[in-house]
């Protein structure tokens, strides 16, 4: 197999960096008032339309249907990567402190391994045939001690960590979800291309959110979609976080392996303090500083599995 070129590690890093933003960006959402659910709805609204907007006017090509099998997984996937996954997350940003979420949801690695590790042994599907190649040794074990070391240095830094345990709970669900969206989402873009296989995800996941809009009504209000810190971060993350770096993230995937891409996932929390640092005016402790470093060694230590 060909090496991945190095401009695939380097889009991981900018998506991942812009990921570790959005942490912030929805905590200033939910400051004003609007709902978990309401802000995965705009999002991702924003995101399809965008989506749709760029299939026409590139003339891209576009499969609606290819049997009840392959729905049933990017149905699946919709929900681990896109309802589910948000719901969960931004939840999480609701009981519990944006940093506290970031650090949590960086565990997604270690469960993508783990699965990938018991699907592909016991999978007989194509979807299993797809999976990237991991064995269980010491650059993965290691680097996931590592980087899970860097992240308990950065979230038990000091005593006014605000633990909640309703939030650290829901952050590990968002974690599992995307392990599960990691599993499988590379296979399908690979037979699918990157635009399909993310725009079906975008659509299953809008529609699979709608049974949790019943005490969203608030959140659509003139009120608060009218303030600036508002739609200038929901437009932020619908087509910058949600549209642009899906369609990236879905491509790095593919062309790293569902493991290895996952595993930059461990640097969010390097972005979300940084961010936290310029617009909220955070500070970095001295232990934060070295459980950064010990979770970039992390990932490229497990990166050499």
């Amino acid at each position: 197999m060909e090496k991945p070129s190095l401009k695939y590690h380097l889009l991981a890093l900018a998506v991942v960096a812009v990921w570790g933003i959005t942490f912030v960006s929805t905590k200033v959402l939910i400051g004003a008032g609007m709902q978990p659910a309401a802000i995965f709805v705009c999002r991702f609204i924003l995101a399809y339309i965008g989506m749709w907007i760029y299939i026409i006017i590139a003339r891209k090509p576009y499969q609606i249907w290819n049997g009840w099998k392959d729905e049933g997984v990017f149905l699946i996937l919709g929900i681990t990567g896109g309802s589910f996954y948000f719901l969960t997350e931004n939840t999480a940003l609701a009981y519990t402190q944006a940093s506290n979420v970031a650090f949590l949801v960086c565990s997604a690695p270690l469960f993508t391994a783990i699965f990938t590790l018991i699907f592909s042994r016991f999978g007989k599907s194509r979807y299993a045939r797809g999976l990237e190649k991991v064995r269980l040794g010491w650059p993965l074990v290691g680097g996931t001690l590592l980087a899970l070391l860097g992240m308990a240095l950065m979230v038990f830094d000091g005593k006014k960590v605000q633990l909640s345990a309703a939030g650290d709970l829901l952050a590990i669900g968002a974690a599992l979800c995307w392990a599960v969206y990691s599993l499988f989402m590379g296979q399908l873009t690979r037979e699918y291309g990157t635009i399909t296989a993310t725009r079906k995800v975008f659509f299953y996941g809008l529609v699979t959110i709608l049974p949790f809009l019943g005490g969203c009504r608030d959140s659509f209000s003139a009120d608060i979609l009218s303030q600036t810190a508002v739609w200038s971060n929901l437009v932020f993350l619908g087509l910058i976080a949600s549209l642009v770096c899906f369609l990236a993230w879905n491509l790095v995937i593919d062309k790293l392996g569902n493991v290895t891409s996952t595993n930059y996932v461990y640097l969010n929390p390097i972005f979300t303090l940084l961010s936290a640092m310029a617009l909220l005016g955070e500070r970095m402790t001295l232990l934060a500083a070295v459980g950064s470093v010990f979770i970039l060694v992390g990932v490229i230590w497990a990166g050499k599995h």
